[in-house]
């Protein structure tokens, strides 16, 4: 097929794009600037800031991949630190709320003999275990959705045991950093106090 029935086809006058491959990877900077000499020889252009064409290698391409992706990450990242932000101080209420409610009970507890450090390991126990159980319903719902999305865009999902034990691991340390006063609070109540509390 000619040039000329080509830009026909394709409603079009000019190379949208020319493809050249280097002898080695050693002399594709080489390569790159005798293009761009010839370009610009053949286009009647003395400043090559003026330039009407781009001369891209597949490292250009994979720098301006990797620089999207990590603009993508950060980006995710910040979202996702929001999220455990609000997770924690909501995981802090609801555990401000236990202590308030059971406040006699941890007085009856106090009076019988338990320690301060009982009272404590108990509160941020559960603390633990409430996020635990939201990070195991969050890693269902992440599976869930990259299944999903992975069969509608016909590419696999892969769910790696890494991901799993680094999301257990953070809603672990998410109940303990955000129950720790909670759990103070209740360790620190006076049996008597406690006990008189309505």
């Amino acid at each position: 097929i000619s040039d000329t029935k080509a830009f026909e086809l394709f409603g079009t006058e000019y190379y949208s794009g020319i493809t050249v491959q280097a002898f080695s990877e050693d002399t594709v900077d080489e390569a790159k600037e005798k293009i761009e000499e010839a370009l610009l020889k053949s286009h009647e252009i003395e400043d090559a800031s003026l330039a009407d064409f781009s001369v891209t290698s597949s490292e250009d391409l994979l720098s301006m991949v990797d620089t999207i992706m990590t603009m993508l990450t950060s980006f995710l990242t910040g979202i996702a630190s929001i999220s455990l932000l609000v997770g924690g101080i909501g995981i802090m209420n609801i555990m401000l709320v236990s202590v308030t409610e059971r406040t006699r009970e941890i007085g009856l507890r106090k009076a019988l003999g338990a320690k301060t450090s009982d009272i404590l390991i108990q509160f941020l126990t559960e603390s633990v275990v409430l996020t635990l159980i939201g990070g195991i319903f969050g890693i269902l719902a992440g599976y869930l959705i990259g299944t999903g999305v992975g069969r509608w865009l016909d590419i696999d999902a892969v769910v790696t045991i890494d991901s799993i034990i680094l999301a257990v691991g953070i809603s672990s340390l998410l109940g303990i950093v955000f129950g720790i006063y909670p759990a103070k609070r209740a360790a620190r109540l006076n049996p008597i106090d406690a006990l008189r509390y309505e």
